[in-house]
């Protein structure tokens, strides 16, 4: 029986490990390639022009090119304009505050499994292959909104789960909702839909608790105080613009003309989600059978409603898809645990490269071999940003 400080001394080791390895993946040579023209060139132009304004409206107005930018709200833009205030206009400096909290959602998801899982291994395992997930590792480093939004949700997530316990954590709950929504959206709403559906299924009773919709209420002021002050500034070009063609157009229709079949996410998993695809659709066999556990209901209820969600909409980018990374890592990681628990089972002993079996070590090749291929993919549209 492990005692509650050993197993805290564990705990605080393993995000300790895994946060320094996250941050190191993330932030390595953040200035080894220009900046995309189009999405970070965007990003970080904004954020220029937020950190060159004299007044509070730079910040609360954003522009893009003397323009109003009405395209997302300006949370991830304002943070990479304060690095851009303290370290300059570098491309590294752009893409710090999103690979900061890239890498931060490497522990977080360890400490959700810990909330979630039977045992320390699966949080060890989900929250690994999470860290070397390469698509997310790649976006997760760029100067986008993507890895913000996966940030707030897991810790969202986590709160939840937790504040079943401490019913004050709701507040949190709420403030991460601000973050999402705050940073890319109506992605914001639908990511907490997700939560509140794996809350209704694991523990129904918590819908009734005032802590919890007191906490949304709180988060939203936030948002709502955004969203009024644009309508007021803007009038109904704010309306046009941001809410229904940036946001509810994206559902009906096709934005810039990026569009694809229903299947386009599944073949952008196959192109770039080895080695850890190989485990996926095991991990979501052992999903189904344990439906009734914790886990099972949130990775279901994650994976389903956001697949569907992005699959029927109109408007098809890759990296809409990495909200979903971290639902796939912890059902890989559910694999890889019982494989690691099945073998331990047979030897009665840890494992050690002597004792993998003939067909173990084909597998390991060919793992190895579909994660060079994966490393070795091009970088997507890289190109200068139109910076005077």
């Amino acid at each position: 029986m492990i005692s509650n400080s050993t197993a805290q001394l564990k705990d605080r080791t393993w995000l300790l490990l895994l946060g320094a390895a996250a941050l190191l993946l993330c932030c390595i040579d953040l200035n080894g390639v220009p900046l995309r023209d189009w999405d970070e060139g965007t990003v970080a132009q904004v954020a220029r022009e937020i950190s060159r304004g004299e007044t509070w409206s730079a910040w609360l107005h954003p522009q893009l090119w003397d323009q109003p930018y009405l395209n997302k709200p300006p949370l991830l833009h304002s943070l990479i304009a304060v690095g851009f205030q303290i370290f300059g206009v570098q491309t590294w400096s752009a893409r710090l505050p999103g690979a900061i909290l890239t890498a931060t959602s490497v522990p977080m998801l360890y400490l959700l499994g810990r909330e979630i899982f039977p045992s320390q291994l699966y949080a060890v395992m989900g929250a690994g292959v999470y860290l070397t997930w390469l698509p997310a590792v790649r976006h997760g480093r760029l100067a986008m909104l993507d890895g913000a939004v996966v940030c707030f949700f897991i810790t969202l997530l986590w709160l939840l789960r937790r504040s079943q316990r401490q019913p004050g954590a709701y507040l949190g709950v709420g403030l991460c909702f601000a973050g999402m929504c705050l940073t890319k959206g109506i992605l914001g709403a639908l990511l907490l839909v997700i939560a509140l559906l794996w809350l209704l299924w694991d523990a129904p009773k918590e819908w009734r608790s005032p802590y919890l919709w007191g906490g949304l209420i709180l988060g939203s002021v936030p948002v709502i105080g955004w969203y009024v002050l644009q309508w007021q500034y803007y009038g109904d070009q704010f309306i046009d613009v941001t809410l229904l063609n940036q946001n509810l157009g994206r559902v009906w229709d096709s934005i810039d003309n990026h569009q694809g079949p229903p299947w386009y996410y599944l073949l952008e998993l196959l192109k770039y989600s080895w080695p850890w695809l190989i485990f996926w659709p095991t991990g979501l066999w052992f999903t189904w059978r344990s439906r009734y556990e914790p886990w099972a209901k949130l990775v279901l209820v994650w994976t389903v409603v956001y697949l569907l969600t992005i699959s029927v909409m109109s408007t098809k980018l890759p990296w809409y898809i990495f909200p979903l990374y971290p639902a796939m890592a912890l059902a890989v990681g559910v694999a890889l645990s019982a494989t690691w628990n099945l073998h331990r089972h047979w030897s009665g002993r840890g494992l050690t490269l002597k004792r993998i079996p003939k067909g173990w070590g084909i597998l390991l090749a060919i793992l190895s071999l579909g994660g060079q291929a994966a490393s070795s993919t091009p970088a997507l549209g890289v190109g200068n940003p139109r910076w005077p």
